[in-house]
């Protein structure tokens, strides 16, 4: 089963607070005039984003902790025991594909070309922040779809993070449709348009939502690391 979803710009209610953090501000400490400026970047971003996901939901599912595989139907991922651990207790899984749209990077890019790097790098940042907004919306969708069933969800998994190879995407990919969503793969397996996201939530009884558990991972470029301290960070204040 594939369900496919559109969201507006407007309806993932971005804040200029979910910028701060990932800009670079300590302490949530924003000097003049990036306020305004940011303020002004996302009244404008709605023009530029084609925001669009779905995913597939997968009955035919045998996860191996002991060799940190998956496999779905014919296909064997494998993604490390960080992932397999958490979706030890799945009976099916969730495969997903997510874009912001391409005009929102084109437009980031359009101002890097016109000689304004910071505000540039804010629509580079509004894009992420959208994808990942986007694809929190999806995932509560699918929770609410699963939970008239008695079931429950994982966190979700992206290939290129929690030490899972990027090159698995193909594999992903293989259960969508061509060009599904608007989102393409090359060769060395980095989605276009760049502003998109894949990956797999496991469901099952039995499963709970962790959140993003850090210590878990290496990587500290991880979008979903510095959205996850800002998360926190809000809750301390």
């Amino acid at each position: 089963m594939i369900k496919e979803f559109h969201f507006s710009f407007d309806e993932l209610n971005i804040i200029p607070k979910d910028l701060i953090d990932l800009l670079g501000f300590e302490d949530g400490v924003v000097p003049e005039p990036f306020p305004k400026i940011i303020e002004q970047a996302l009244l404008e971003a709605s023009q530029f984003c084609s925001i669009t996901g779905g995913y597939k939901i997968l009955e035919s599912v045998e996860i191996n902790q002991k060799n940190a595989t998956i496999k779905i139907e014919t296909e064997i991922f494998s993604p490390s025991k960080i992932v397999t651990t958490q979706l030890k207790e799945s009976t099916s899984v969730a495969l997903y594909i997510c874009t912001a749209g391409e005009e929102i990077s084109n437009r980031a890019n359009e101002i890097l070309t016109q000689g304004d790097p910071m505000l540039g790098y804010i629509f580079d940042v509004i894009g992420s922040v959208t994808v990942e907004k986007a694809t929190d919306k999806m995932q509560k969708l699918l929770e609410i779809e699963v939970k008239k069933h008695g079931l429950n969800i994982s966190d979700r998994y992206s290939p290129g993070y929690c030490e899972w190879s990027v090159a698995e995407q193909q594999k992903l990919f293989s259960f969508f449709p061509h060009n599904f969503c608007g989102v393409s793969l090359s060769k060395s397996s980095l989605m276009s348009p760049i502003k998109s996201v894949s990956g797999i939530i496991g469901i099952g009884i039995d499963l709970k939502q962790k959140g993003y558990q850090c210590r878990w991972c290496n990587d500290e470029n991880c979008i979903y690391g510095k959205i996850k301290q800002q998360k926190n960070s809000s809750k301390a204040n």
